[in-house]
């Protein structure tokens, strides 16, 4: 009889961690899966579902508006916040569902509280001892806050999602994805919106072009940037929260909204009964096969501070299970990995940014497109869709794909896939338009001067 209870088992119930454990019970491994908080973990609770679904509520604003140049009188109110926020939640209550499903479908254990090592093959949830081979942590990150006099009168988008009501202002300070988003999301929900940046541009490591154009876009929208400035005090008042400014001023609002990164949700994991070691930036450092400094402890997704994003995470957990189960010895590939803003406008994106192309493939080719939507040419609505192409003009191979409008992540999807497949400029001229659409565009291309 094996001195385990387990083949493998996971801590944490996001995406990675799920994948990992249905893919490697079917290929013949006992697993077990802990999890203390919700089935799905950031991206289906209170992360990129939720965020969705509000991105497309907070779109109805500019398309009401635009209703009336194609002849349909349309009146609205503000919106019923409560109504929205308790649907998205019936829906997520729906989605944990699926997700135990999954589990049990795959005959994995789900075991419901908070596991900590005891040791590099035992863990403890709830007062019991669970003997496995291997383990796996998958607990993905949190919200961080820094420690700013005040910062308890302060949410995270965590909070956002439950609010009780919308404020009339909300201050939004960050720079990266999450920050971006919900700016735009709650200038679209019809709250006046502020967006605090301690640097002169928001969306660190996007392309600096793509950067730009979003900043003119949001400004549009009426959202108020404020770069270069930080926030050192929060204070309650009568009618809401006053932000002390690193620059000296004031700013009076309704709520104050912290999106300033994440960190690896390490607390209580008992990591101090084992090897495993954080390397510099306090993520869980892993070998390129996700070992860590303890050979029977692995580690993948949000925690080990890669590329923070779900579809990472799940080819994550897919390359382990068919490397310990599958007899599949693969590295992941990181490479030409695309990805979407959901600020409004959309960024889509794939492969290099200029800048990183420059640095990489050195002789490039730039190609840029900026207009107006063909739905907007009846309307009065300013802005404009752009997109940017990046070329190797050694291999002539397409290297970066950018676009800044709406839907501009399901557009990059189809991109990608001739991206990660070698497609060359050449490829892309040769390649038939759609017409009339915005992706046409990326095959009518031609250099833009530099």
């Amino acid at each position: 009889m094996s001195q385990f209870d387990y083949d493998l088992f996971v801590i944490g119930a996001g995406s990675g961690g799920v994948r990992a454990a249905r893919m490697s019970a079917s290929m013949g491994a006992r697993v077990a899966v802990a999890e203390a908080r919700y089935l799905g973990g950031t991206c289906v609770n209170v992360g990129c579902v939720p965020k969705k679904l509000f991105s497309y509520a907070a779109h109805f604003t500019e398309n009401f508006h635009d209703a009336a140049s194609f002849g349909w009188d349309v009146s609205h109110g503000p919106i019923d916040w409560p109504r929205l926020r308790d649907n998205k939640t019936r829906e997520i209550e729906r989605l944990n569902g699926i997700y135990g499903n999954i589990l049990k479908n795959a005959n994995v254990d789900l075991i419901n509280g908070h596991a900590h090592f005891v040791d590099e093959h035992t863990v403890d949830v709830n007062g019991k001892h669970y003997r496995a081979e291997r383990i796996l942590i998958a607990v993905g990150g949190w919200p961080y806050i820094p420690d700013v006099p005040g910062k308890e009168h302060a949410i995270s988008s965590n909070e956002l999602f439950y609010l009780d009501e919308l404020p009339e202002h909300a201050t939004v300070v960050g720079g990266g994805y999450i920050a971006t988003e919900f700016a735009g999301i709650l200038n679209g929900l019809g709250v006046k919106v502020t967006q605090i940046y301690r640097r002169s541009l928001f969306l660190r490591g996007f392309d600096e072009e793509i950067r730009g154009h979003l900043a003119e876009e949001m400004r549009l929208r009426g959202i108020e940037l404020r770069f270069n400035e930080n926030v050192t005090a929060i204070e309650k008042t009568a009618d809401g929260l006053q932000l002390q400014l690193e620059s000296g001023g004031v700013l009076n609002t309704g709520a104050v909204l912290y999106a300033t990164g994440r960190q690896p949700l390490l607390e209580g994991l008992g990591l101090e009964n084992t090897r495993v070691a954080l390397n510099e930036q306090g993520f869980i450092a892993v070998s390129d096969t996700f070992q860590t400094a303890a050979p029977s402890i692995y580690a993948l997704g949000d925690v080990i501070g890669g590329m923070e994003l779900t579809p990472v995470a799940l080819a994550e957990g897919m390359n382990l299970a068919r490397r310990l189960y599958g007899g599949i010895d693969q590295a992941m590939d990181y490479e030409y990995i695309p990805t979407a803003i959901f600020c409004q406008p959309n960024i889509g994106t794939v492969g290099y940014s200029e800048e990183q192309a420059r640095e990489k493939f050195g002789d490039i080719s730039v190609f840029t497109s900026q207009f107006k939507h063909l739905k907007h040419t009846l309307t009065e609505n300013p802005s404009k869709v752009f997109l940017k192409l990046i070329v190797d003009k050694a291999s002539d191979r397409v290297v970066g794909v950018h676009m800044l409008g709406d839907d501009a992540g399901e557009l990059i999807q189809g991109f990608a896939v001739a991206i990660k497949a070698g497609a060359t400029k050449a490829v892309f001229d040769a390649t038939i338009g759609i017409h009339p659409t915005v992706a046409e565009e990326f095959v009518t291309m031609r250099e833009a001067s530099r």
